[in-house]
């Protein structure tokens, strides 16, 4: 079968299970402390099985975390055309609903070493943090915009990781209330 990104193959039913499992349990485990072999056994496939759909754990963390990059692509662009407080805005909602959607991809992130983290090869990702900081801030160049946004950016970042006991619907609407504050800009 043909390769993929991140040296996956496509399929049926298994790649998709071993996907699954291999999220829960890098989550449960950390991505060092989880096997090939542990995930496979875990589906109830064998470590040849695995093999045959990603070459090697590093393949199957790319493919894990390959949507969230494509999101945050899809996101700058929406964004490019706003500015001020549309700009700022539509980043805060976008951002959330991205984070809290990508929730355990985000925890397992921290819970990665850096050398670890693939390069996702997403078209448009390079530079787009300072992209989306540039948004949140409402295109402004004030130091205080810039240090708020960045405050927002990875305050709804660390938040989506965090185990909190609230549904998706109370933790958005707090989220967007509370970087909206932030930034000093009216929650909408």
């Amino acid at each position: 079968m043909a390769r993929t990104t991140g040296g996956a193959r496509t399929s049926g039913g298994l790649r998709e299970r071993l996907l699954a499992s291999a999220l829960r349990l890098f989550v449960e485990h950390g991505f060092r402390g989880t096997s090939l072999a542990g995930i496979a056994a875990d589906v109830g496939c064998s470590k040849a099985s695995l093999l045959y759909h990603f070459s090697n754990k590093e393949a199957i963390l790319a493919e894990l975390l390959l949507p969230i990059g494509r999101e945050v692509a899809a996101l700058d662009v929406r964004l490019a055309g706003l500015d001020g407080e549309k700009a700022a805005a539509a980043t805060v909602h976008g951002f959330v609903d991205l984070t809290l959607r990508y929730r355990r991809e985000i925890k397992l992130l921290f819970d990665t070493d850096a050398e670890c983290r693939p390069d996702l090869e997403v078209e448009g990702l390079e530079g787009v943090e300072e992209r989306l900081l540039d948004a949140m801030a409402g295109r402004s160049a004030e130091p205080s915009d810039r240090v708020a946004a960045l405050m927002a950016l990875s305050g709804m970042f660390v938040t989506s990781a965090a185990d909190l006991p609230y549904d998706d619907d109370t933790l958005r609407a707090a989220m967007v209330a509370a970087a909206l504050r932030t930034l000093g800009r009216a929650h909408d």
